[in-house]
């Protein structure tokens, strides 16, 4: 953090809370690819600065952190957890666009949380989503109204303009045009409730975090948003949340919403969010090569395109024909021993060991955050040198978008399959539905 950071905090602080403390145990928070965190203590109490520093960063969003403020502002006068706002950043306070909020002190890591989680806290989830989708319309900002067409119509112009090269993708744009959900009630929507936006203690859920994406719009996107596989971070098998059963989800829902949640219209909706998902990561490299964010985490999340791809087909896959979901013959890989200069995949492996056993433990903070997303941008490079994955293919893509090909065509999801695997296998080996899908698609 820079010395002007640090005396533009104070000042900040001080018009809002008053006194004539010093913040301490100021420090950035782990993750965050979009917007910063900063947590420190003052008078005794602990608060969460929530800001982007740059208006280049909040382009292209549907609108400013003042009405993301407002937001949370109006769940959390209606009995929600969300984090309560103290005040927002003025342009005097020389800090971008953002808000201060009273820190809950609780666990937001997601592995730590699907360790052992809190006995009802799928139920916690269902009530928390009900609580958000109740809050009265009349009480929040003027917000983005939407429905499955607009969004899917937005993100195909977005999917075009990285490329619309992804197979996968292009089959899943034309699937869920195919089965479009009729309209629905419009409701508060939370837009990104999942596990790292969760806090939680042994008790159960405390906070529900970044509003960010906050919108109006059919509930059945809320409720299946956070079930994604890469939301479930490695619990495949729990696909509420990585928590428990969608059943037991879905009863919970009724029960505290009044409202039964319909399977087909929660799978057109999964299906939706996991493209999303993969879409997002594609524009998170364009993000990157712009130049608005050179930071490697931007970078990395690029990659994570490939686990949708996989989450996609096993998604969709029950729609082929039966004689088209039969086996797939996957490549055994195998690591040639090399004479002489170390090869490439030798340098990159030396200096991933470097920075395993030399720079990781002496770092701290966001610098160890950083420094095993450096080992894992280099594992990607090491493994796709050692086999190289072709997946790009804007001829296949357009072919698949106008439905003259499709899952019936004869060797194509076997072929988008022993792809896919390649893909991933390379970007993310620890995946959970890699193994899963390998085990399924080569049994």
């Amino acid at each position: 953090m820079s010395d002007e950071f640090v005396t533009d905090l104070l000042h900040f602080v001080r018009r809002l809370l008053g006194g004539r403390d010093e913040p301490e145990n100021l420090h950035r928070l782990t993750g965050g690819a979009n917007m910063e965190s900063w947590s420190f203590d003052y008078g005794g109490n602990g608060f969460v600065l929530r800001h982007s520093p740059s208006a280049e960063l909040m382009a292209g969003r549907a609108y400013g952190h003042d009405v993301e403020a407002a937001v949370v502002r109006a769940a959390f006068a209606a009995g929600v957890k969300a984090p309560e706002v103290v005040g927002e950043i003025e342009p005097r306070d020389n800090l971008g666009t953002g808000y201060l909020m009273r820190r809950v002190d609780a666990e937001v890591n997601p592995a730590k949380i699907l360790a052992n989680p809190p006995p009802a806290l799928l139920t916690e989830f269902a009530r928390e989503l009900a609580a958000i989708h109740a809050v009265p319309l009349g009480k929040l900002p003027t917000l983005p109204e939407t429905d499955a067409a607009s969004l899917l119509d937005e993100m195909k112009e977005r999917f075009f303009g990285f490329g619309g090269d992804r197979p996968v993708m292009a089959l899943a744009f034309k699937w869920l045009e195919n089965h479009l959900p009729t309209p629905s009630e419009p409701v508060l929507l939370h837009g990104d409730f999942r596990m790292g936006n969760i806090m939680a203690d042994a008790r159960g859920l405390t906070a529900v975090l970044d509003w960010e994406l906050a919108h109006l719009g059919d509930s059945h996107q809320d409720l299946a948003f956070g079930c994604i596989n890469s939301w479930r971070f490695g619990h495949i098998a729990r696909p509420a949340f990585g928590v428990g059963k969608l059943e037991d989800y879905w009863i919970a829902y009724a029960r505290e919403s009044g409202t039964t949640v319909e399977p087909d219209r929660f799978r057109w909706w999964l299906v939706y969010s996991t493209l999303w998902w993969g879409v997002c990561c594609l524009q998170m490299a364009d993000i990157w090569r712009s130049g608005l964010d050179s930071g490697l985490e931007r970078a990395v999340i690029g990659r994570r395109a490939s686990e949708t791809e996989v989450d996609l087909l096993m998604l969709l896959e029950e729609d082929a024909p039966a004689d088209m979901r039969g086996p797939i013959v996957i490549p055994l890989q195998s690591k040639a021993r090399r004479l002489g200069e170390p090869s490439t995949t030798e340098m990159l492996e030396a200096l991933s060991s470097w920075i395993e056993t030399d720079v990781k433990p002496e770092a701290q903070g966001r610098d160890r955050f950083m420094a095993a997303v450096a080992l894992n941008a280099l594992g990607m490079l090491q493994r796709e040198t050692e086999s190289p994955a072709a997946i790009h293919d804007r001829a296949l893509s357009e072919e698949l978008l106008t439905g003259r090909l499709s899952l019936a065509t004869p060797g194509l999801l076997a072929k988008l399959k022993t792809q896919s695997l390649a893909k991933l296998a390379a970007d993310q080996p620890k995946y959970s539905a890699l193994a899963v899908a390998t085990q399924k698609w080569s049994a």
